[in-house]
């Protein structure tokens, strides 16, 4: 548990699958277009599958994966590292429960996540990678001390995507 003031961020658990399953209902409108996983029927089942390959991932050291909840105990969102950039990095990724935009917990998450990662042997870098057109993201990544360091063509894999993802680092 990383515990960041008003937020506390916990590795998820598959008891939390039913809220999980409703913030992302919830977010639809805002996920949908930058994130391919986040489709109208995600449902209990599908965030408990999530929560558990969660903790497997966990368990291969591959991705490290918490649940974002306010101090009262409330979920308003996630946020995780990956390995996938290689050795010496952990990339970000998070997102918020749409009721809970605006209120800085992003950018809180990443900061205190950041941090963390930066503490671990062998890493020198945090990377926040997202497509251009997720102008939000870019500002989180900018409110917390990233540096834009390059910019990738892809195809899209989301309906709202560009095709242009924007890499930021900290180190």
């Amino acid at each position: 548990m990383i515990n960041i003031g008003k937020l506390v961020l916990k590795r998820w658990e598959p008891a939390w699958g039913d809220e999980a399953a409703k913030a992302v209902q919830e977010s639809l409108p805002e996920l949908q277009p930058f994130l391919p996983w986040a489709h109208d029927d995600y449902d209990v089942d599908t965030a408990r599958s999530y929560t558990e390959m969660s903790a497997s991932n966990w368990a291969e050291a591959t991705e490290f994966n918490y649940a974002i909840f306010t101090v009262v105990g409330e979920l308003v969102g996630s946020i995780g590292l990956m390995t996938r950039m290689g050795a010496g990095a952990l990339e970000i990724g998070y997102w918020i429960r749409s009721a809970h935009t605006g209120r800085g917990y992003a950018t809180a998450a990443v900061i205190a996540l950041t941090r963390v990662a930066l503490a671990l042997p062998g890493i020198d870098r945090v990377a926040i990678r997202h497509d251009l057109a997720n102008a939000a993201s870019g500002a989180v990544a900018a409110k917390a001390g990233f540096t834009e360091v390059e910019r990738l063509h892809r195809e899209p894999k989301a309906p709202g995507e560009s095709g242009v993802d924007v890499v930021w680092e900290r180190r």
